[in-house]
């Protein structure tokens, strides 16, 4: 069975407060990169995604993946990261994770309905 998944992000530069949310896993949790993104106020596409950590004042570290029981019963897909949530930027973008950077931006964490829009990285590099 696997680890019920706690998430708590304190307020910080990249995301808003998130109060302590508790999720019952399906499965254990996986580091991904990239997710597909088709939400209202940013373009639709592919996203790289990092979890942000509180390390530095502010560092990349990984980003997490499981799918997760809603308060409906129903499954959706969680995407997490670190104790300042996770960053986004989009796929074809270059630039190093940095909190200052236009085209990135945080969130505490993400609930997508659409398994799909979770890209698994490949354990084999």
């Amino acid at each position: 069975m696997p680890d019920s998944i706690y998430i708590e992000v304190e307020e910080n530069a990249n995301c808003e407060y998130m109060p302590l949310m508790l999720y019952e896993a399906h499965a254990d949790a996986v580091p991904i990169s990239r997710i597909l993104l088709d939400e209202p106020g940013r373009r639709p596409g592919m996203y790289r995604v990092t979890g942000w950590s509180s390390s530095h004042d502010g560092a990349p570290c990984a980003a997490m993946y499981a799918p997760v029981s809603d308060s409906g019963q129903a499954v959706v897909h969680l995407v997490f990261g670190g104790d300042w949530g996770i960053r986004m930027k989009p796929a074809e973008s270059n630039a190093e994770w940095d909190i200052d950077a236009p085209d990135q931006f945080g969130e505490p964490y993400l609930m997508l309905m659409d398994e799909g829009a979770i890209v698994l990285d490949d354990p084999a590099g």
